[in-house]
């Protein structure tokens, strides 16, 4: 117990923490206007809470149980702040700066530690200093690695990770690196059984589906794995994957997620279990934008001062994400149509590319702005700083 005491002393301030401390620059009006005010030389962030709240608030709604908000997706403060105010009072996070920085963001929120391969140093501070009690797994080492760094103790809320089928229709499919086989994961709820106060089943079905059916599909395998394991289990945890509109792509609504989720709640007779949900692009993509600068124009190719290897990720050879694109000019019109672009990033390496097509004025040269739509999710959290680029500013719009 010694040590546990002295490490409650430690202030172990995150650098996420120490954000919370930075004031960003508030502005009211749209976006083209806040670009030509501001005329931005370096990449710009932008921040829109009103509409992170309402999308929230609108999930919320939607969804027939607990929703969690996960923060690997956008943890910029101001976003958890939205999040909070269109009422979500429990976040899926992934890592112990996570963790502190819901706690200094969010002091009474119930945090949900769903990353299946924790550090015991991650569990011992969650556990002790935070009161984490909500912990994943998909395997026995896992599971006895969270029983030793927490004593033994006897108040554990364990989910078990279920491993889907491979979901093709999805950008990524999420269980190609976690979760349990059906089988294996039957087993595991019966050993979890004998050390958790709560018990509980996850599965995820892939980043951005293209097909909701998949929601119900993996609903009446969890009730095969439920049965299979001959206990009781509390909750059931339908993960994330709900889609947002990129360019080009054809993706089911909100609405047609929570029709294949009652459904194979309905059919699965799953419907008297606790439920939950771990969205985190379908809460904030939309309420935010990048501004990137035109640097230099070759043809159909835009150089620009923000890429793949700064906020524009999603867009790169990995996914190809089509983000929707407004151009800005700061004085004067643009004139002549569209035509379809590709656009490289800052930095000297030849993946810092984005093929598109990006529809984007005929006209457009060095010194226009573009404007990404829809990069409120995971675009500031893939940031680096690979040959100096990458910084950039923040700003909030309301």
């Amino acid at each position: 117990m010694g040590k546990l005491v002295s490490f409650r002393k430690k202030s172990n301030q995150s650098s996420a923490q120490k954000t919370l401390k930075r004031a960003l620059p508030v502005y009211t009006g749209t976006d083209e206007q806040l670009v030509r005010r501001r005329k931005p030389v370096k990449p710009l962030q932008i921040i829109k809470p009103a509409v992170i709240e309402e999308t929230t608030r609108n999930f919320i709604a939607a969804f027939p149980g607990k929703v969690l908000y996960a923060v690997k997706t956008n943890p910029h403060e101001s976003v958890i702040a939205a999040v909070a105010k269109g009422g979500i009072t429990a976040f899926d996070v992934a890592s112990i700066e996570e963790v502190r920085l819901i706690r200094a963001c969010a002091p009474k929120a119930e945090m949900y530690f769903m990353h299946p391969i924790k550090s015991p140093e991650a569990i011992r501070e969650a556990y002790y200093r935070y009161g984490v009690r909500h912990f994943v797994l998909d395997c026995e080492d896992e599971l006895y690695k969270i029983i030793r760094e927490t004593g033994l103790a006897t108040d554990l809320k364990l989910h078990v990770r279920l491993a889907l089928p491979k979901n093709s229709g999805a950008s990524i499919d999420f269980s190609s690196k976690f979760g349990a086989v059906p089988m294996e994961a039957a087993a595991l709820l019966r050993k979890c059984r004998t050390v958790s106060e709560t018990l509980g089943l996850s599965f995820h079905v892939g980043t951005q589906i293209s097909d909701a059916s998949v929601f119900a599909q993996a609903l009446s395998l969890a009730r095969n794995v439920i049965d299979e394991s001959r206990v009781k289990v509390d909750v059931l945890d339908v993960g994330g994957g709900f889609p947002v509109f990129y360019t080009g792509e054809n993706v089911p609504s909100i609405a047609t997620c929570m029709d294949s989720i009652r459904k194979g709640l309905r059919e699965a007779g799953l419907g008297d279990m606790e439920l939950l949900a771990e969205p985190g692009r379908a809460l904030v993509a939309e309420g935010g934008a990048v501004a990137a600068r035109v640097e230099l124009r070759k043809g159909n190719l835009l150089y620009l001062n923000d890429g793949t290897y700064g906020g524009l990720f999603d867009a790169g050879p990995l996914l190809g994400t089509r983000y929707p694109v407004r151009a800005v000019r700061s004085e004067g019109v643009f004139e002549g149509g569209t035509m379809d672009y590709r656009l490289a990033g800052p930095t000297c390496d030849s993946l810092d590319m984005m093929e598109g097509p990006f529809a984007l004025p005929a006209d457009i040269r060095m010194g226009d702005w573009i404007i990404f739509d829809n990069t409120g999710a995971y675009s500031q959290t893939m940031r680096t700083a690979f040959n100096g680029f990458g910084r950039c500013d923040t700003a909030l719009l309301v």
